[in-house]
């Protein structure tokens, strides 16, 4: 379906809706789109189980930047590993690349950005509904290589629950910004119609931004003429998507399917005349049965085909070309709970998975040869919830095949993962306030990925020559968490300290040679032992309004909130007595929220420390530097439709910062592109 038509279709949908909803509202009242919750997780039994963040409604439309990492940076434990504005993939605890798994809908993404770090994700936020983290036990439902997390982007595509009554009716929700320190103008938008036997979705979205403005002076060189100016050369993008979906719903279940394709260019920062092109379209079918037999609650399944293409354009030329093409299919079961002794209850899921890919590079600069990855997967997680809290655990066994499509060397791996969960309730009351504590305990074994084992060439984005290792074994790792969440009234805090072991950290090592041909400096894969040990807190304290505010009960100002957060972790490479590269420092920041009926302010900032921390005495230090944000938001409802208006003002005061999780502070020095300049964006959202 081509992107034309779909625009074409929106448009059309969009108008016959708004129409629709404007007649609504001076006879019967409009069909209202209910909030619909899809996440990860097996069971609701298993949400106090599971370590999460999230991000939705007007949370994430403040938050939403141009890139995945971007959007998630500074939750307690993220970062984001910027390549530049355009590529920025989460950091979770240190870890980063294949050890976090993205996912789309709880299915695979099937992109090649862990290759490199100037390939981007081929997910926008703009059109997420919601945005999850996930770590614990239910990880293992979707991944053994998720070690470190699992970030689900999810939207609504495909309808799980019903959404409109028989009368049917139709919804919708477009989004508008512009500003912020890329000249950023984008927009999206959403409609569904349907009743109680069919829903019909379409949704698109566009984005543009201009080279990035930063604090200080750039050289930027092209076609040999060399100059300076305040904006990071080659760093301005285009992006566009379009989706539609459609389900059928019965009374025991849906079957949908969905159709998405999203295409960006956007400049690789690093080489000022090269261009990157991607275009990735996949097709998915979902469904569930419920109610099957007397012990089977549930049956779900998901299917997935996905194609994607990537080539980078030196200039007017086409150069290195990335293709992967794949497919996923899941089939889960969810046995009735079970009641056990003492009103216990044990509720779980178990299910199979396969996913296989097959990678095709062409070029120069081709650095990996083409190759195919086969796996098979069974899981399990079970949830035990007690009068006094929960126990969880979750099991992953996997035959993964990687195949060396040019050589035809064949490696084989048999991951096995387990890991455990406990929660102890210690809240009282209907408030339920008091502490919660949570701890979990994990065995996990990684497959090398096709990169991993077989890259040998120069590696742009990184300016070395990269060597796999065809005879790596799989990465292990021992991974324990312990935290608390504490309740009273509007006040809350958490606190959670985590220790991840690495038996076999597979790790890009500096041999010390130069590759003659390039003349770049060689590095090549090894496994090493590495620990990585740190604490991420956060707190929200009811300082005026209520009567447990801390300092004024007196609501005539409305509520202000005094919101805490922090994180520091130490990554260490035991085998060669140095820090692992590319780990955030120390950061805290706090932030004053009022809310006032219809408006809601935030001033704060996020300050980070220095980060001295780096593999080897000639890497670049990072300095500390601190960040001043302030927001401004205006819910209302008028003529059937809610209407949210918000605009931020960001780095305050024009500070210049560089990030120790880029890449580019290390392999472009002097010239690393800093962290954006002082801005402001202003947007607009509408839904009915």
């Amino acid at each position: 379906m081509s992107l034309f038509f779909l625009r074409s279709l929106l448009a059309a949908a969009a108008w016959g809706s708004w129409s629709i909803a404007w007649s609504q509202t001076s006879g019967a009242p409009a069909t209202a789109l209910e909030e619909v919750t899809i996440t990860a997780q097996p069971s609701p039994h298993a949400s106090l189980s599971v370590p999460a963040q999230q991000l939705s409604g007007s949370a994430l439309a403040q938050r939403l930047g141009s890139t995945l990492g971007e959007t998630l940076d500074n939750l307690p434990g993220v970062a984001n590993s910027s390549f530049g504005p355009n590529v920025g993939r989460p950091v979770i605890r240190g870890l980063e690349g294949e050890r976090i798994r993205i996912l789309q809908n709880s299915g695979a993404n099937m992109d090649v950005s862990g290759l490199s770090f100037d390939h981007a994700v081929p997910l926008d936020p703009l059109t997420s509904e919601r945005i999850e983290v996930l770590r614990g036990p239910a990880t293992l439902l979707y991944s053994s290589s998720a070690v470190g997390g699992l970030v689900n982007v999810i939207d609504h595509r495909i309808a799980r629950e019903r959404t409109f009554d028989e009368q049917g009716g139709v919804l919708g929700k477009a989004e508008l910004r512009a500003g912020g320190a890329s000249h950023e103008r984008s927009s999206a938008a959403l409609v569904e119609t349907g009743n109680e036997r069919w829903v019909l979705h379409v949704d698109a979205m566009d984005r543009s931004t201009s080279n990035l403005v930063v604090p200080k002076l750039m050289d930027c060189t092209l076609n040999g003429v060399t100059s300076s100016q305040r904006r990071v050369c080659n760093s301005a993008s285009n992006s566009q998507g379009t989706a539609a979906g459609g389900t059928l719903l019965f009374d025991r279940g849906y079957l949908g399917a969905s159709s998405s394709e999203y295409r960006s260019t956007y400049g690789t920062v690093a080489e000022p005349d090269v261009s990157i092109g991607m275009l990735r379209r996949q097709q998915v079918v979902e469904g569930q049965w419920r109610d099957v037999s007397a012990w089977l609650q549930a049956l779900k399944f998901q299917w997935g085909h996905t194609r994607y293409s990537h080539t980078e354009y030196p200039g007017a030329q086409t150069g290195t070309r990335f293709d992967n093409g794949g497919h996923e299919l899941r089939l889960q079961a969810t046995p009735y709970a079970r009641a056990l002794a003492n009103g216990w209850q044990l509720q779980g899921v178990v299910g199979l998975q396969r996913e296989g890919s097959q990678l095709a590079v062409q070029g120069a600069e081709a650095f990996v040869p083409a190759s195919r990855t086969l796996s098979n997967a069974v899981f399990t997680h079970q949830v035990l919830t007690t009068g006094w809290g929960e126990l969880s655990a979750g099991a992953r066994a996997e035959a993964v095949a990687v195949r060396n499509q040019d050589t035809g060397i064949d490696k084989a791996f048999n991951p096995l993962t387990l890991a455990f969960g406990g929660m102890r309730n210690l809240r009282q009351g209907e408030a339920q306030d008091g502490w919660q504590l949570t701890s979990h305990l994990s065995w996990s074994q990684r497959a090398p990925k096709d990169y991993e084992l077989f890259a040998n060439g120069p590696h742009a984005a990184t300016g070395t020559f990269e060597v796999g290792n065809v005879n790596s074994a799989m990465e292990k790792a021992t991974q324990i968490d312990l935290g608390g969440a504490y309740k009273s009234g509007p006040h809350t805090a958490s606190l959670t300290g985590f220790a991840s072991e690495f038996a076999n950290y597979l790790s890009l090592q500096s041999t010390g040679a130069t590759d003659a041909l390039h003349q770049l400096p060689v590095y090549a894969l090894q496994g090493v032992r590495a620990r990585l040990v740190g604490l991420e807190s956060s707190a929200s304290l009811r300082m005026v309004g209520g009567s447990q505010a801390l300092w004024s009960s007196n609501a005539s100002w409305g509520a202000m909130d005094l919101a805490l957060r922090g994180d520091v972790v130490r990554a260490d490479d035991l085998t060669h007595n140095q820090a692992l590269p590319r780990i955030a420092p120390m950061r805290v920041g706090a932030d004053w929220v009022l809310t006032q009926q219809a408006w809601g302010a935030r001033l704060g900032f996020t300050h980070a420390a220095a980060q001295h921390r780096v593999p080897q005495a000639s890497d670049v230090t990072t300095a500390s530097y601190t960040l001043w944000n302030v927001g401004l938001n205006y819910h209302t409802r008028a003529a059937g439709v809610r209407w949210l208006v918000f605009a931020k003002l960001e780095n305050l005061t024009n500070q210049l910062a560089y990030s120790s999780t880029s890449v580019l502070t290390q392999s472009m020095g002097s010239n690393a592109p800093p962290l954006a300049g002082r801005s402001a964006k202003v947007g607009l959202q509408a839904g009915f």
